[in-house]
């Protein structure tokens, strides 16, 4: 099993202030013989739907040498997630999490708004030291 990212407890505890239960911590994913874990699992109930939604979660802090080295693994990482979800699980969607310090950085500039629009990546961006979630980007 992976280890967790720096960030893991923080993104926890701001989805579960935010309303939602972690059902999966990691997500365990298999896909012939390889084995694949997703951060988190997460659901919440909608009172007016009268349904619930589920997600996956991908934390990614982004702290090593190159940015746009951890934006390449971390790119390819998700969308591996996202094609076994939807024929294992369509109703997941999957969510990248970042810090509000990688989402300026990384995702507002150079490349990144290129890859959110292209390959239609959700995030979740979360202040580390409140752990709350400050943004959903669909």
């Amino acid at each position: 099993m992976p280890a967790k990212d720096t960030f893991h407890d923080a993104v926890k505890n701001a989805l579960e202030k935010d309303g939602w239960n972690i059902k999966a911590d990691p997500l365990h994913l298999k896909w012939g013989k390889r084995d694949f874990y997703v951060d988190l699992a997460a659901s919440r109930f909608y009172l007016a739907d009268k349904g619930e939604q589920h997600i996956a979660v991908e934390i990614k802090s982004f702290t090593g040498d190159s940015a746009m080295s951890s934006l390449e693994q971390g790119l390819g990482q998700f969308l591996i997630y996202r094609s076994i979800l939807k024929r294992k699980d369509p109703l997941r969607k999957l969510y990248l999490a970042v810090n509000q310090k990688t989402f300026r950085n990384v995702f507002q500039k150079d490349v990144g708004p290129l890859v959110i629009e292209d390959y239609d990546i959700a995030l979740i961006v979360f202040n580390t030291q409140t752990e709350v979630i400050v943004e959903w980007k669909p």
